[in-house]
Order: C-alpha cells, then structure tokens, then sequence
C-alpha cells in the first residue's frame, strides 16, 4: 500500500490514497445504477419520435448525446474521489447562490417528479392487469413500495435489484430492436453526421443529444460511487470504466428504442403521443403487428424502465438532500459519510423521501398545477447547464488536486455540454407561456 500527503484547498491533509485497483467487471455497479436512473419513459418516447419522424438520420445525435453524459458522469465521479468531498461541498465552495439554486430545484422539481415518476410507473402496470384500479391507485402503490424499498435497505440490496431490472429493460429493448428487423445499412449510415431536411431540425438534433440519459441523477453518480464504498483515487481506473459501462447501456437502450421508431412507425407513417402515453400506443401497435405476447414483454420493460427511476430518483436526489442538510448544519461533507451509511439513514434522508412520496399524490388526483409544471420545466432544463458549467469550475481550480484536474479533452466535453443545455434550457424557457403564468 502506498501514501501521499499534502494539503487540500480546505488546508486539511489529503486523504490517504490506496494502490490503484485494476479496472474490473466484477465491481461494476454505481454505473448500472445511474443508467438505469437516467434512462426513464420519457426518454425512450423521444427517442421512439425521432426514429418515427427522421428514421436512422439522428442515430449520430443519440451516440453524442451518450459521450456527453459520459464526460458529466464522469467529471462528478473524479470530483469526488479526487477530493474525498461531495458535489454539493463542492458547489457550496462557488457561493450561496448555489445553495439556493439547488434548494428551490429540489423542492419544486422533487414536487412535479414524484407525481410524474407515480405516473409512469402506474401505467403499464393499469394496462397489464386491466380494472384491477384506476391510475392514481397504482400510482400510489408504487410509490408507497418505492418509499418502503428505500427506507429499508442499504444501498447493496438497492444496487442488486436496479441490475435486475436493468437486465429486464435490457432484454426487452434488444429483444424488439431484433424483432422489428433493423436495415443496417441505413442504421450505419445514420452514424453520419447528418441534419434532417425539416423545419426545426437543428434544436430536434439539440434536444435528442440532450435527452439521453437523465438529469439530476448525474450528479447523483458521485454519490452512488461513494456509496459503493468508492472513497478514493485509487478507485479512479474503476469508476471510469463503471461510466462507460453505463453509457454503453444507455447508448443500447436509446439505439434500440430508435431502431424500433424507425423501422415500425417511420416506415409504416404511424405518429405517437408524446410523454409516457406514447408507450402506450407502441404497445397497441405491437399487439396488432407481432401479437399480443410481444406487448405484454413490453409493457413488463415499460415498467422496469419507469420504475428504476422511481427508486433511483427515490434514492440518489435523498442522498443529495442529505448531505445539503448536513453542509447547512455544518457536518463534514465528505465521501466517507455517504460509505459509511449515515447519510441514507440519517432523518434528512427520511423526510426527502416522504417528500417525494406524499405530496405529489395530491397532483395525481386533482392534476398538475400550471405554475408550478412551468417552473419544474424550467427548473429541469437550467439543471444540465448548471452542472456543466459548476463541475467546469470545480475541476479547473485549486479545489481539485493538480493531477486530476480537466485535461484539454474533460474541458472540451464539459463546453461543449454546458453551451448544449444552456441553448436547450433558452429554448424551454422560450416555449413556455409565461402569459399565462402572471
């Protein structure tokens, strides 16, 4: 075992740093985790759009849009084992303005979420057992089960059942990738750079790229990498590869639910909804074409999908209210807290958790309030940028030890994502009807 010392920005010694561990399959786990998150039902609907409207001309902007989460992931994972301190640390060191972006985005967007994530994971679940409940009484169970799977377990038992239901997500989008015959010739060729010959089509491209794979759960990866009990840099090699891993998967997830857009309702000039209902009509349209075995395996992935990012959101965004609680009450804001355990059963946690869960059931009865899906819209968008162009500054200054910090490539990633989300978060802002809002 080899140790180095010197002095953090905060002036205290540097945590003891261990022989590198070998990048290896057997300790993937953070990554799964953050991909299964990340990859929720609104996403695989865009992507299904895209290969309706455009075919395989955007496949290029899916792959981007993978290497640019990868370069965010990452940069939050080298944050904080390079450090041995947490984003939100990190964050608070730039100013109070952080803090205060950070509480109103997980107020109000954590409000918005929870009935959204009900929702979604109600869905499927109302069209695999029909008349059983209505919506909003699904909604709740899943939420309830979602609140009491979290509660209850450590992050061990929740990494094992996100990797199952990764797995269920996996075979699910593979399996209809396959079954809807792909044209590979127009798939590779759709990995050239290429914008499609339609009004619109550069901010379409932007918002494809953009879309893949997650938000705030980004910047939950670096606390799931502790959580793992990842506290250092001699767990840099590994961390990196459990990224890629990630975005492979979600580049697999995204790639497939193209393949499908393009192949059985590009070809076919069949449209669907937008938002999770859009699943809905893929699974009618499945039924109709390939029968009624082929849906219900659907509807099954739609569920895993929805609802890893219930309990992932559940899990990862309380984690990072934890430790703004305990940086606000003036508690250590270290990796070492998150391994050890105290942050997800500290009550901080606990009272995020319910705020996810409680809440929001009141939205599934009486509808989402304009105002405030307004503010979670544009709350979600400036939540990219802000990550981008905070994890910029972080890995550029004296903050980080010299030989982690960004390199020319990080750098370039990290522009190009921040000047990405600030043109998609102009955009959201535009669309909305403010109007309507005073």
């Amino acid at each position: 075992m080899t140790e180095t010392s010197g002095k953090s920005a905060s002036g205290e010694t540097a945590a003891t740093v261990f022989r590198p561990r070998k990048s290896s399959w057997k300790y993937i786990g953070p990554g799964i985790v953050v991909a299964a998150t990340g990859v929720g039902a609104g996403d695989l609907v865009a992507t299904l759009i895209a290969g309706s409207s455009f075919g395989y001309t955007l496949l290029w902007a899916a792959v981007i849009g993978c290497l640019v989460k990868i370069s965010l992931a990452e940069a939050a994972g080298r944050w904080h084992l390079s450090t041995g301190r947490t984003l939100f640390d990190g964050w608070a060191s730039l100013g109070r303005w952080t803090t205060y972006f950070f509480v109103v985005y997980v107020v109000v967007w954590g409000f918005v979420y929870g009935a959204a994530a009900m929702s979604s994971s109600a869905l499927p679940l109302q069209a695999l057992f029909p008349g059983v409940m209505d919506l909003e009484w699904w909604g709740i169970a899943c939420g309830l089960v979602g609140l009491v799977f979290v509660w209850f377990n450590k992050y061990e038992v929740f990494e094992k059942v996100m990797t199952v239901l990764v797995g269920v997500m996996f075979l699910v989008t593979v399996y209809l990738a396959i079954r809807v015959t792909p044209n590979l010739p127009d798939a590779f060729a759709g990995l050239l750079p290429v914008l499609p010959d339609e009004k619109d089509s550069v901010l379409n491209t932007l918002g494809l790229i953009g879309g893949v794979g997650g938000t705030i759960t980004l910047a939950a990866y670096g606390y799931w990498v502790n959580a793992k009990g990842w506290t250092d840099t001699g767990w840099m090699k590994v961390m990196r590869l459990d990224n890629r891993v990630a975005y492979v998967t979600t580049g697999i997830f995204v790639i497939a639910m193209l393949f499908v857009g393009a192949e059985l309702l590009h070809s076919a000039q069949v449209a669907i909804a937008s938002g999770d209902k859009g699943l809905l009509q893929l699974s009618d349209l499945l039924a109709a074409e390939y029968g009624t075995a082929t849906a219900k395996f659907f509807l099954i992935g739609f569920f895993a999908t929805s609802f890893t990012s219930l309990i992932g959101v559940w899990h990862g965004v309380s984690l990072m209210f934890a430790d703004f609680v305990a940086h606000y009450r003036g508690g250590p804001a270290r990796g070492e807290e998150v391994a050890s355990g105290r942050r997800d059963k500290s009550w901080a946690f606990r009272a995020y958790l319910l705020w996810l869960t409680f809440p929001p059931i009141v939205l599934l009865f009486q509808g989402q309030p304009f105002r405030l899906v307004i503010l979670y819209g544009v709350l979600g968008a400036a939540f990219l940028p802000f990550l981008a162009l905070t994890l910029l500054r972080l890995l550029n200054s004296s903050r980080t030890p010299r030989e982690w910090r960004n390199g020319l490539l990080s750098n370039a990633m990290l522009v190009i994502a921040g000047v990405l989300f600030l043109i998609l978060c102009a955009k959201q802002v535009w669309d909305q009807p403010w109007s309507e809002f005073f």
